[in-house]
């Protein structure tokens, strides 16, 4: 009960003093689909709990229909069906849809980009959402953040890479710009749905693949099919999730009910990010002692083989349209003002502290 009201309280405050008539209206059925399986770990739980949330927020007044990838639709038709007007929202992650247009990258994660905390701070405060809005609109979707996932692993492979030469001709699922990157460096790509990666995995179809972190890619049982599992990558620094929701339904709400989705998006793009975090190191010690992965990282060389792939991208990004350079020059300043800072204030402290403590 308390959490119900402080959930209420929040939601009204973002929205203002309304009349009371404007809260007294008849039930609203949202229809939700998604690009992840029912109960799947971490982002399929995450889905479920927004959807779960919106109804407990809204106090009944929105009640959510929500179907998993495979359900109502497959996990890569969701926005599609959303745009049509036949479901009023999906959540998912909008690199999925660089196929329309490249610049949706940005606001799920890009090559060397920003983590959660840089591409929130982006999204809500300087200029962020605004390009996003501008960008789903065209589509006719208007979309929130409501999940992230932080700093995503390099992936799994079946063998190491000391430098781009193995990269070449490797078979990999992996999605969005980071994807354009590998395939610059040689790797064939492919972008598969989660609920699709461990059968090709296994099959032997890909020879390695990107999901998440540890908590998530645990259960997805990945490790027995690949045993090295390498750390931090470049290409998802801080995977943001979307809710998308048909523009023409979501100029219908009131504002007291595009500030209860709202409320709902923003509180679980908070815990699911909050959720990776307490549980990652959790989930990789079991990785370690329970499966016998063996932890990797891409050492400098592949480092600067990725970057030097990745401004080649950009460009080509920049080049597919005024909007999508618009967001790169707005991504990229506040990445160098933020990022900045951060690291002169909370990366000094944190290698600082992790050197005093032997971390």
């Amino acid at each position: 009960m308390e959490r119900r009201l402080f959930l209420k309280g929040a939601a009204l405050a973002g929205a203002g003093a309304l009349a009371a008539p404007a809260i007294a209206q008849a039930n609203k059925t949202i229809t939700i689909v998604s690009t992840w399986p029912r109960d799947f770990p971490g982002l399929g739980i995450s889905a479920q709990r927004l959807a779960a949330s919106i109804t407990e927020l809204s106090e009944g007044r929105l009640q959510t229909e929500y179907f998993a990838a495979g359900e109502r639709v497959g996990a890569f038709d969701v926005l599609d069906e959303v745009a049509a007007g036949n479901s009023q929202a999906y959540i998912g992650a909008d690199y999925y849809w660089t196929g329309k247009n490249p610049a949706f990258a940005y606001f799920t994660a890009v090559p060397f980009g920003m983590t959660t905390p840089e591409w929130n701070a982006w999204i809500k405060f300087a200029g962020g959402q605004a390009l996003w809005d501008e960008l789903s609109g065209e589509f006719g979707v208007k979309a929130e953040m409501c999940g992230s996932t932080g700093t995503q692993a390099g992936g799994w492979f079946n063998k190491e890479i000391n430098s781009a030469e193995d990269l070449k001709g490797l078979k990999m699922r992996i999605p969005g710009l980071g994807g354009q990157v590998m395939a610059k460096l040689g790797a064939s790509t492919v972008s598969l749905p989660g609920g699709q990666i461990y059968e090709n995995l296994v099959s032997g179809a890909i020879e390695a693949t990107e999901w998440v972190g540890p908590y998530n890619d645990y259960f997805m049982k990945f490790y027995e099919a690949a045993k090295i599992y390498y750390t931090g990558g470049m290409h998802e620094p801080g995977g943001g999730i979307a809710f998308g929701m048909n523009a023409s339904w979501y100029g219908t709400l009131t504002d007291w009910e595009k500030a209860v989705i709202r409320a709902a998006c923003h509180k679980e793009q908070a815990d699911s990010h909050e959720e990776n975090m307490a549980n990652n190191g959790i989930y990789l010690d079991r990785l370690i002692t329970d499966h016998g992965v063996q932890v990797a990282a891409f050492n400098d060389d592949v480092w600067d083989a990725f970057g030097d792939a990745a401004a080649e991208v950009f460009e080509e990004t920049r080049a597919h349209s005024p909007l999508a350079a618009k967001i790169d020059d707005s991504f990229q300043a506040t990445l160098r003002q933020v990022g900045g800072f951060m690291d002169k204030f909370e990366g000094t402290f944190v290698r600082q502290r992790n050197r005093v403590l032997g971390l």
